[in-house]
C-alpha cells in the first residue's frame, strides 16, 4: 500500500459513495487508476466492506465485555457480530476482552441487549458507555 492508496482510503472513509472521478480529481490521477486501486484493495482484504453511517436518533453505546480466562474470544465475537443491533465487535487489549458497538432503538432495547450479553456463559462482566457524540475522522 502506498501514499496514493492511503489518500483514496481517506476519502472513502469519509464517504464510501464518493464517485471515482471525484476521488481521481482530488488525488491527482485518473478515474481508471482509482477504480483499479480500489478493486485491488478489496481483493487484498484492505477494504473489508463498504458501509453506511446513520443518524437514526437511536441510542449508541459501547458495551465492554470481560470473559473467563479460558475462553477463546473468536467464536464469541462472531456470534455477537450476528446480532442485529451490533455495528462492530472489536477484540481489544486491556481490562476488557471485547467491545461491542451497539445501535439500539432506545434504552430499553439497549438494556435487553446488555442482559443477553450478560447471560452468555463465557461473560463474567460488562461495562456500558453511551456514545454522546460522533464525528468522522
Amino acid at each position: 500500500m502506498d501514499d496514493l492508496d492511503r489518500a483514496i482510503l481517506d476519502i472513502l472513509r469519509r464517504d464510501a459513495r464518493t464517485p471515482y472521478t471525484e476521488i481521481a480529481d482530488e488525488v491527482g490521477t485518473s478515474e481508471g487508476t482509482v477504480r483499479n486501486r480500489v478493486e485491488q484493495l478489496v481483493e487484498d482484504g484492505v477494504i473489508e466492506r463498504f458501509t453506511v453511517a446513520t443518524r437514526t436518533g437511536n441510542v449508541k453505546s459501547m458495551v465492554e465485555v470481560s470473559v473467563d480466562v479460558d475462553v477463546r474470544t473468536d467464536g464469541l465475537t462472531e456470534r455477537l457480530a450476528e446480532w442485529h443491533q451490533v455495528d462492530f465487535v472489536w477484540q481489544v487489549s486491556g481490562e476488557e476482552d471485547i467491545v461491542v458497538v451497539v445501535d439500539a432503538t432506545d434504552t430499553a432495547a439497549l438494556n435487553d441487549m446488555i442482559t443477553r450479553v450478560r447471560e452468555l456463559d463465557e461473560v463474567i462482566n460488562t461495562k456500558t458507555r453511551l456514545i454522546l457524540n460522533e464525528r468522522l475522522g
